[in-house]
């Protein structure tokens, strides 16, 4: 069996693999998203931030479906509407894992510093690596040095994929202590939040696999080119 082969047989698994934690964080989120609480998602994230003492963090409302995320720039916790205005344990578990971001980058927590640093570097290299990486497979020939700096841009990427795993582990960790010290959740909903943030999280983990096996792929481009 080819090197290519193999590596197509893996990419096809990470497509399913994709496709199903989708679908399993879909089908969770609409389960405890039927879970009531007394508190909808905004309250949550604003009870989160004034227990851990951040006063300087605002929390705002987005568009979209789980669009929801922490912005270290503007200082703000940004909620979808479903979360915002939600009073389940689906809406505080998201809630809670952004205000998570919310406590690292208050206690400098060390890879979000890290992630955050690339935001620059990986925006500069998303714009430009598909069309370096584009013009080296038809140069490579030629000049195959346009093809290892496409592939060196999107290291960056596949880096900042794998950097992103441990600062969304750690948050969902301090959500979810935070719910059941709080004593927002009892032991079953605290159960129910823990296993929707761990669905989400693999997320995570498959998109940093897939980016790894893209990554390898390229280099075998650039490797068998150089065969030539």
């Amino acid at each position: 069996m080819s090197t290519m082969t193999i590596y197509w047989i893996i990419f096809i698994a990470i497509a399913l693999a994709s496709w199903l934690v989708s679908y399993s964080l879909k089908q969770k989120f609409e389960r405890y998203g039927k879970e009531a609480l007394p508190m909808n998602g905004r309250d949550v994230a604003a009870k989160m931030l004034r227990d851990h003492g951040i006063t300087d963090v605002q929390i705002t409302h987005v568009d979209g479906r789980l669009t929801d995320h922490y912005n270290p720039a503007t200082k703000t916790v940004n909620l979808s509407k479903d979360v915002y205005y939600g009073t389940n344990v689906a809406a505080a578990a998201v809630a809670a894992h952004e205000c998570g971001h919310a406590v690292q980058h208050a206690t400098a927590y060390a890879p979000l510093k890290m992630r955050s640093a690339l935001v620059p570097v990986v925006s500069f290299a998303s714009n430009w690596m598909t069309w370096i990486l584009l013009a080296g497979m038809l140069l490579i020939e030629s000049f195959p040095q346009i093809l290892l700096a496409g592939i060196g841009l999107f290291a960056l990427t596949t880096l900042f994929s794998f950097i992103t795993l441990p600062v969304e582990v750690n948050a969902s960790q301090r959500a979810v202590n935070w719910l059941q010290e709080s004593g927002l959740t009892d032991r079953e909903t605290t159960e129910m939040a823990s296993d929707a943030l761990h669905s989400a999280a693999y997320t995570y983990v498959v998109a940093a696999l897939s980016s790894l096996a893209t990554l390898v792929y390229y280099i075998l481009i650039f490797l068998g080119g150089n065969r030539r």
